[in-house]
């Protein structure tokens, strides 16, 4: 069994930011503060193959990430810590099995397991990159 869970109820997660920005004018500290939402989707929640076949896992965000392309996925066994698979959405990380590949672009993207084997079993996560108002936002 190959699953890809969320750590959230249903279908989808959102995460909130505050991103502030600090400005001098005349001598006085002016603040101002914003709250971001990015919605992450991640589907289907939980995914049951047969060895050899193909699973494909989507990753949807609400904003379009850094660059169209600063997004990661992980694979995370139980007891471990989560393994890097793909980065930058489509680069293989070193050591990744060749049956591993990631697509998509801005804010729709996909990891696609051809060949699927046992050893595959665990949960799979999306993680993306974002700048709001020149802020650093990560998902995860």
């Amino acid at each position: 069994m190959i699953s890809s869970p969320l750590k959230s109820s249903g279908s989808s997660c959102s995460l909130f930011c505050h991103v502030s920005r600090e400005y001098l004018t005349s001598n006085v500290l002016h603040l101002t503060e914003s709250i971001v939402q990015i919605t992450v989707t991640q589907s289907p929640s939980i995914t049951t193959a047969q060895a050899g076949q193909e699973v494909r896992i989507n990753c949807k965000m609400s904003s379009n990430v850094y660059n169209g392309n600063y997004l990661a996925w992980y694979l995370q066994k139980p007891g471990e810590a989560p393994k890097l698979l793909i980065y930058a959405a489509t680069s293989r990380y070193t050591g990744t099995p060749s049956r591993f590949s990631g697509s998509g672009s801005n804010s729709d993207f996909t990891l696609t397991i051809s060949g699927v084997q046992t050893e595959d079993t665990g949960d799979y996560y999306c993680q993306s990159y974002h700048e709001i108002s020149s802020k650093p936002v990560f998902t995860q």
